[in-house]
């Protein structure tokens, strides 16, 4: 990709997951995006951050870009490497600040889908890949994020299937549930950042994507959308030399950040 494009959506993604994270904290690491937004916020603006991989490996020496979690560049001279279920049980312990999770269907309230697309159990539209560590992840930990690309089929009223819990039915559902983790704090999409009002943990715009107007973000979404008083704030744009950094540093070959054709 020419370095003097503008930014797509998926780079976009990459610098607001980014801009999520604050230096010296410890970050939860997934597969995909999460993964380009670690290593871009420890190039730029927070460089002394501590990277745990969901597979276990421990704030990992710099190389090429991971394929996944499982890739031997997430364990290259790392101090510790641990197995999958010691790095949930970090988050578990209050170890981890921030983790990050994607979705193929996310609803009002934050509760992600992962396994299938159809309320029918035993005849789904689509069957997807289940859980893996995300279900772990939402239960656990504080401050979980929430990262994808946001249509009305990926932003329905209800997602067809809880994989991960968010805040269930809102207001004290969750906790009243006995779960440990605080539930979701922030979504991102190509269109903005997005909250959970503080009582009814209905999502809630935080700030739009510039030159996208409330209307579009409330089209692209399957359920109403809660809005601020007043104006809604604008998105940071990706600065060009933090452009620069992400496509020849961070993720030169496209892997995670090329659109598909």
């Amino acid at each position: 990709m020419k370095n003097d494009t503008p930014a797509n959506p998926l780079e976009m993604l990459a610098y607001f997951i980014s801009l999520q994270i604050e230096d010296c904290k410890v970050v939860y690491v997934g597969t995909g995006l999460p993964m380009v937004a670690a290593i871009l916020a420890r190039k730029t603006h927070a460089p002394n951050i501590t990277m745990v991989y969901e597979s276990g490996g421990q704030d990992p020496v710099e190389g090429d870009m991971p394929w996944s979690v499982g890739d031997p560049f997430t364990w290259r001279k790392v101090a510790v490497m641990q197995e999958m279920a010691y790095s949930f049980g970090q988050s578990a312990n209050g170890y981890v600040d921030i983790a990050f999770l994607g979705f193929a269907q996310v609803d009002m309230y934050g509760n992600v889908n992962t396994h299938q697309i159809g309320k029918d159990l035993t005849n789904p539209k689509i069957r997807l890949t289940g859980s893996g560590g995300n279900n772990d992840l939402s239960s656990l930990t504080e401050n979980m994020v929430l990262v994808g690309l946001q249509t009305p089929e990926r932003f329905p009223e209800r997602v067809d299937f809880i994989t991960s819990v968010g805040h269930l039915g809102g207001e004290n559902s969750r906790r009243e549930a006995g779960l440990i983790g605080g539930g979701p704090v922030a979504v991102i999409t190509q269109w903005g950042i997005y909250d959970f009002e503080p009582e009814t943990k209905r999502m809630r715009v935080k700030s739009l994507t510039p030159g996208i107007p409330f209307e579009i973000a409330q089209q692209s979404t399957g359920f109403e959308l809660l809005r601020p008083d007043g104006d809604i704030p604008e998105t940071s744009m990706i600065p060009p030399d933090v452009l620069e950094v992400l496509r020849t540093q961070v993720d030169p070959n496209g892997v995670f950040t090329t659109m598909p054709s």
